[in-house]
C-alpha cells in the first residue's frame, strides 16, 4: 500500500508525462510544502528530515485547499477571474489529495441534529454550535460553509 505522499509524487510523474502544466505545478507545490514541513525545526540537534505520515500530508493539503479557497475569494473581490480560475483548477487538483468534503446536505442534517442536542435556537447561542461543528467535519468541510449553514438554521 502506498503512502499519501509516494501517490503525490507517482501522479507528479504522471503529470509530467502528460504535459499537464496546471497538475505538474500544483504537486510540485504541493511536494515543496511537505518537504518543507520534513525539515526540522532551527536548534535541533537531529539533522535528518523528519518522516511524515499521512496525516501530516493529509494536513498539509488541507492547508493548501484553505490557501486556495482564500485566493478565489481575494481574487473574486478585486474582480480578477483569471486568477480566480487558476486557483480553483489547483484546488480541484488539491482536494483529491485530502479527505471526501461533506456536501452541504450533510452539514445541515448534521446542524439540525446538534441545534436539537444543544438547545440553540437563536444566532446569540451559535456559540454552543460551532464548536461541535466544526470538530465534527474538520477537514471535510469549509468553516465558512459551516458557519453559513448554522445561521440560515438560526434564522440569521
Amino acid at each position: 500500500m502506498t503512502t499519501l505522499k509516494e501517490r503525490i509524487q507517482h501522479d507528479l510523474t504522471g503529470a509530467m508525462r502528460a504535459r499537464d502544466e496546471t497538475r505538474k505545478s500544483t504537486l510540485r507545490m504541493l511536494i515543496s510544502a511537505v518537504r518543507n514541513a520534513e525539515i526540522p525545526p532551527e536548534g535541533t540537534t537531529e539533522a535528518t528530515a523528519i518522516a511524515l505520515g499521512d496525516a501530516e500530508v493529509t494536513e498539509i493539503v488541507l492547508r493548501q485547499v484553505k490557501q486556495r479557497r482564500d485566493s478565489i475569494e481575494q481574487f473574486r473581490k478585486a474582480k480578477r477571474e483569471d486568477l480566480a480560475a487558476k486557483e480553483e483548477a489547483e484546488l480541484s487538483i488539491l482536494l483529491e489529495y485530502g479527505p471526501r468534503q461533506a456536501t452541504r446536505e450533510e452539514v445541515e442534517v448534521a446542524a439540525r441534529r446538534v441545534l436539537t442536542e444543544t438547545g440553540a435556537t437563536s444566532v446569540k447561542e451559535i456559540g454552543k454550535v460551532m464548536p461541535l461543528m466544526t470538530k465534527e467535519f474538520a477537514g471535510r468541510a469549509d468553516g465558512r460553509l459551516i458557519n453559513e449553514v448554522v445561521r440560515a438554521l438560526l434564522g440569521a
